[in-house]
């Protein structure tokens, strides 16, 4: 019999898995326009910029917890998700994944009367994922669009936490890289499980999948450049990295089987790790203004 410490301990496990902490680091796309205006070097938007990714954090973890809520007969029967899903697996009960997501809720309800603006774009975030939890997940390239939008509302967030306007350029870079991580995962998810774990996946082929992520990261990579070119000329240095992240990427998947998962590839690949680390460093390096 368990003790209800063990008993506690195991709940709170559970939950942790629910909000799936790994999945935040998506939300350094906050951080891009912290970079690109400067404002890194002011504390306080530091400060804005940091607490808006922890708001973003809150909403995904809530997205999270619907769509598990509303997949949890489904996951019982995926060979991987039943084990790995703490609602399907058993390990939390549907009451206390309720009670967490109304805290949630209730959270970020009352960051409303501290940063309005940024509350109002997690708003539209979370709308767009409900609807695609119980309805536009199963639209073929639809959902991989509402994938990918979710990671230009994160750059929206971060610019309207700063209150600085978003680049058009910066809008256009952002889609394109997400839509090609986005094609990534289906990728890998349709070549590693076929059409098991989703069932949209029926409509894709492996071909067709890599012509989206081809598109998709050659324009990322013309449109960076043209951003780069026409407005920020001093960060033509960061151009090799963009292009080497996207080809070492490519590289995983291709030669070592993964990056179903991006958020896994950057924390544990070295060398995408480095990469974004060396690319923030000069972006930061060269615009430091200089008296």
């Amino acid at each position: 019999m368990n003790s209800p410490q063990h008993t506690t301990k195991h709940t709170a496990t559970g939950l942790l898995k629910l909000i799936r902490p790994k999945q935040w680091v998506k939300n350094i796309f906050l951080f891009a326009p912290l970079i690109f205006s400067k404002e890194f070097l002011h504390l306080y938007s530091v400060y804005h910029v940091i607490f808006a990714a922890f708001l973003f954090c809150l909403a995904a973890s809530a997205v999270y917890i619907v769509n598990d809520l509303n997949d949890i007969e489904q996951d019982k029967t995926h060979p991987e998700k039943r084990k790995k899903r703490p609602l399907a697996s058993g390990e939390i009960s549907v009451k206390n994944a309720i009670l967490l997501l109304g805290a949630i809720y209730i959270g970020l309800f009352a960051a409303w009367f501290v940063t309005p603006k940024v509350i109002n774009v997690i708003i539209v975030y979370i709308v767009i994922n409900l609807l695609y939890s119980f309805k536009l997940k199963h639209e073929p390239v639809i959902e991989i669009f509402i994938v990918a939008f979710g990671f230009v509302l994160r750059v929206y967030a971060g610019a309207v936490a700063l209150n600085v306007p978003v680049s058009n350029w910066m809008f256009v870079t952002t889609l394109s890289l997400s839509l090609y991580l986005a094609s990534i995962k289906r990728r890998q998810e349709l070549i590693q499980n076929g059409s098991q774990s989703r069932g949209v996946l029926s409509h894709y082929s492996v071909t067709l999948i890599n012509r989206f992520a081809e598109m998709s990261a050659t324009s990322a990579i013309i449109f960076y450049s043209l951003y780069v070119m026409t407005v920020q000329s001093k960060l033509i240095v960061t151009i090799p990295f963009v292009m080497f992240g996207l080809f070492r990427y490519w590289f995983i998947v291709e030669t070592l089987r993964d990056g179903e998962s991006p958020t896994d590839v950057v924390i544990y690949d070295k060398q995408i790790l480095l990469t974004v680390l060396f690319w923030a460093g000069f972006c930061i390096w060269v615009l430091i203004p200089r008296h």
